[in-house]
């Protein structure tokens, strides 16, 4: 590829004269010896490949002369020079710095429903919030991905367009359509093995209810869930009035607690820093790092103008989020996790969500792996992740009961955690402190407070999150908004990753026992995804020792034969959803390596975890 032209190098100007404007043209003295270059004459060059040279004459450049080949072999025009573009993800524009600007595609705002102008309800619509400018906003980019990790959400096709053109309740019909027909041949499986339930309830029982949970599942997720963000929800409290709207554009918090994270801290902190939204406070908290990250902290503060804390003990994560949230002074608090990247727009899409419908106490974001090119282990996890968040919690989330706002993006209402903040610190379980972050705690304080919630602050009735203000207990809802996307280290190593779910098991085991009490008051629908999913838990060690281990024993091969055929075939489901939602992405193929390692390993660590939950410290390490 030729160099630029420079005043350095000189300036490139091929100006040659053709028959058509030159009186006493002569093509055949290009035949004769060469001549000795004149700064006079203009440029023609003697061989057929020497346009593509560069050329570097003294005299200065004449962009008026258009360049003619002087060789009938070199007829074609030279391109102009364009610098070489890096690899730019999906969803990401280069801007001048060569940084990428996140662009999320946004489909045609719907009216605002007759609720919002009835001074009845609720109360006015609040006026929608600032969009983000088309294709970035200067000087805010976000840190480069790695190679191959999915930047957003595809922009729809012909019919998603189409889709989003028609009228709500047309719209809604037509989904409802097409995911039946999705789903059809899962049905007609379903419906050929029913008869022969009666006969073999032990062989067939188990796959038959797994099965049927995952098209039901499926099923709501495709058909009934709304971004909240885009499209007002469908599925509305019948007292909008008892949830006061927030402002156009509420004050939001951003916290953000670390320990040792040298490495990701900063690419954290930048994308954080770099969130359109308008009015941000972004407070930081060190938990006494022992290796450079305080002194990360120190230069991005100065040069970001953040809030940095800096503990001289180590409290653990609830403690240290407690002390952000001690000086926060948002309508909206927002967390975020020390190995995360966020979309530029995450955070606005978050708050509008909050915005457009006040009964939302709090929003979960989408996440997706940063490292999942690594190595078929974290594209593995990459797909689950997607799967997770685009089908059970979307599926959770058309009955507004999301069981886990999940820490890379935890987006809540000030009134809907303010009071409970010590309860969630001090959360202490079987006569000894959880030191757990537990995602699912938090979550289920906003679901279950006005059942739980009084006596929550009854517990904690001297600290000054329960005396600066007392907010009324109210049957919030919870969302997820799957255009807020944000992207997380998973684990790259086998023992991390079972460090990091037996975490989870513990924290699952902890707010069954918390959550569950009151989930049946919450409606049918989210009792039965919750009831249902908690069942799925507890009975998959049972299964895998009955299949894995009792079957093979007693000669019963086939029956674990058959048992490794179901796992896949859920595997293969998941994967084909997965393909569905992210088209001409491969990695769906390995989603069935995560479901039989599911079923065959992790299984039998919710027994191990429930016997050591008084045991563990946290970590957001992903090596």
């Amino acid at each position: 590829m030729s160099l630029p032209p420079t005043p350095e190098r000189g300036f490139f100007t091929p100006a040659t004269p053709s028959p058509d404007d030159t009186p006493g043209y002569d093509a055949t003295r290009y035949d004769e010896p060469e001549q000795p270059y004149a700064p006079e004459r203009p440029y023609a060059p003697e061989h057929p490949y020497a346009a593509q040279q560069p050329y570097a004459p003294a005299h200065p450049y004449e962009p008026e002369q258009p360049y003619r080949p002087a060789h009938p072999y070199a007829a074609q025009q030279p391109q102009p020079y364009a610098p070489e573009q890096p690899h730019v993800p999906d969803g990401f524009a280069v801007m001048p710095d060569q940084g990428y600007s996140y662009q999320a595609y946004e489909p045609e705002p719907e009216p605002v429903s007759a609720w919002a102008a009835t001074p009845a309800a609720a109360a006015p619509a609040p006026s929608p919030l600032p969009a983000a400018p088309a294709g970035g906003r200067a000087g805010r980019v976000l840190p480069v991905l790695p190679p191959g990790v999915r930047a957003n959400e595809r922009r729809p096709g012909p019919l998603g367009r189409a889709m989003d053109r028609m009228h709500p309740a047309l719209r809604n019909s037509v989904r409802r359509v097409l995911t039946l027909i999705c789903i059809l041949p899962l049905l007609l499986l379903l419906a050929r093995e029913a008869p022969r339930l009666p006969s073999s309830p032990l062989v067939l029982g188990y796959g038959f209810i797994v099965l049927a949970g995952t098209i039901a599942l499926l099923y709501i997720a495709y058909s009934k869930y709304d971004d909240p963000s885009l499209r007002e929800l469908r599925k509305r409290p019948r007292r909008l009035g008892d949830f006061p709207p927030l402002k156009a554009n509420p004050r939001v918090s951003f916290l953000l607690a670390v320990m040792d994270e040298e490495e990701a801290i900063e690419a954290c902190v930048r994308s954080m820093a770099e969130q359109d939204y308008p009015d941000v406070q972004i407070i930081v908290v060190d938990d006494l790092s022992t290796d450079g990250t305080r002194d990360v902290l120190r230069r991005l503060e100065v040069e970001l103008g953040i809030t940095v804390l800096y503990l001289e003990k180590n409290l653990g994560k609830k403690h240290a989020l407690v002390q952000a949230c001690a000086i926060a002074d948002g309508d909206v608090m927002a967390f975020t996790d020390s190995d995360c990247i966020l979309a530029p727009d995450a955070l606005r899409k978050c708050v509008e969500s909050l915005v457009r419908h006040p009964e939302l106490g709090a929003v979960s974001g989408h996440c997706r792996a940063l490292n999942a090119p690594l190595s078929l282990f974290t594209r593995a996890q990459d797909v689950w992740y997607e799967g997770q968040f685009r089908v059970s919690k979307a599926a959770e989330s058309t009955f507004g009961s999301v069981t886990c706002v999940s820490g890379p993006l935890a987006v809540f209402r000030r009134d809907a955690i303010y009071n409970y903040l010590p309860a969630w610190a001090g959360d202490r379980f079987l006569g000894a402190p959880f030191r757990f972050a537990t995602d699912r705690q938090l979550t289920g304080y906003v679901l279950g407070q006005k059942w739980k919630g009084q006596a929550l602050k009854d517990q904690y009735a001297d600290s000054p999150f329960v005396t600066a203000e007392d907010y009324p207990a109210r049957q919030w809802r919870i969302g997820y908004v799957q255009s807020a996307r944000v992207w997380t280290n998973v684990p790259v190593r086998f023992r991390p990753f079972m460090k990091q779910q037996i975490r989870w098991k513990k924290s699952f085991f902890r707010n069954l026992c918390f959550t569950g009490t009151f989930m049946w008051r919450r409606g049918l629908g989210p009792a039965l995804l919750y009831y249902g999913h908690v069942l799925w838990v507890v009975a998959a060690p049972i299964m895998a020792f009955r299949h894995l281990v009792w079957a093979p024993i007693h000669g019963m091969a086939f029956l674990t034969l058959l048992y490794l055929c179901g796992v896949i075939l859920k595997g293969l489901i998941w994967g084909l959803a997965f393909k569905i939602d992210n088209p001409g992405d491969t990695r769906w193929r390995y989603r069935p390596v995560m479901s039989l390692l599911s079923s065959t390993l992790l299984a039998w660590l919710l027994p191990y975890s429930i016997l050591t939950i008084r045991r563990g410290v946290w970590s957001r390490s992903a090596t």
